[in-house]
């Protein structure tokens, strides 16, 4: 009797155990599916667009507008003090570029050089000339080797310039003209912008000094102090240009 209700026991127990496994299973069953974890929130990261880069050799093309004064000074040894005068000149000009750029962050810097034809001519009278008749002054071209340094705010350029200047000053004095090269010094400022991976285009200001020439003359035409020889004559001349340009840059 003792075996068989130990085997009745265990017999009643599996099946209670069994009945509780379905039966969990079942109820699990229908429960519905747990949620997933909570996400982190995505945070949102910024495209960093690339910072253009000016260093590089460049070509280009300039044109624009000058103006000035060309200075008459008559050497008159104390016979005509103050003798001197000052026609306005003015004229187009039109030319090529070639320059260098070196960039270390946002700051750039490199030298640039230009040749223009020049149109800029004075008139043909001034007030040293009532003395002995009149005078022109004009340069057929002009060009200079500058310094350039700046700061780039991504595409847009903004930079000083300074160097030398170069030309070839025309003087007719009482119908004798003289042709030489004088050399001088020039200043400026400007603004460039990229408008395209190699191209940019510019408009800048340049003051140009081309110091100080001797004017010849005929002997029966020139100045002449009373039973002296002939009096010599320069001519200064300064000049304003603003101009606008077009360049094609080539990488480093």
């Amino acid at each position: 009797m003792g075996w068989g209700h130990a085997w009745s026991a265990g017999f009643f127990f599996a099946f209670v155990g069994l009945g509780s496994f379905l039966g969990g299973s079942a109820f699990a069953a229908d429960l519905p599916p747990l949620a997933p974890p909570p996400r982190a929130p995505a945070v949102y990261v910024p495209a960093v667009l690339p910072v253009y880069n000016w260093a590089g050799v460049y070509v280009g093309i300039n044109g624009g507008w000058g103006w000035g004064n060309a200075k008459w000074t008559a050497d008159a040894a104390g016979i005509f003090p103050g003798a001197t005068g000052s026609p306005h000149d003015n004229g187009g000009v039109v030319g090529g570029t070639l320059g260098v750029n070196f960039q270390t962050d946002g700051f750039v810097f490199g030298v640039e050089g230009d040749w223009d034809y020049s149109g800029i001519n004075t008139g043909t009278t001034a007030s040293i000339c009532t003395f002995s008749g009149n005078c022109q002054t004009g340069n057929n071209w002009l060009a200079t080797a500058r310094g350039r340094v700046g700061y780039a705010a991504d595409r847009a350029l903004f930079y000083a310039t300074a160097g030398g200047a170069f030309a070839n000053v025309q003087t007719n004095f009482n119908g004798v003209t003289t042709s030489h090269t004088q050399s001088g010094w020039t200043a400026g400022a400007g603004l460039e912008w990229a408008f395209a991976d190699n191209w940019t285009a510019k408009i800048e200001y340049l003051f140009v000094d081309l110091g100080n020439g001797t004017v010849n003359c005929a002997t029966t035409t020139c100045l002449v102090a009373s039973g002296g020889p002939p009096i010599p004559v320069s001519v200064g001349l300064t000049e304003n240009i603003f101009r606008a340009g077009v360049n094609f840059k080539f990488n480093f």
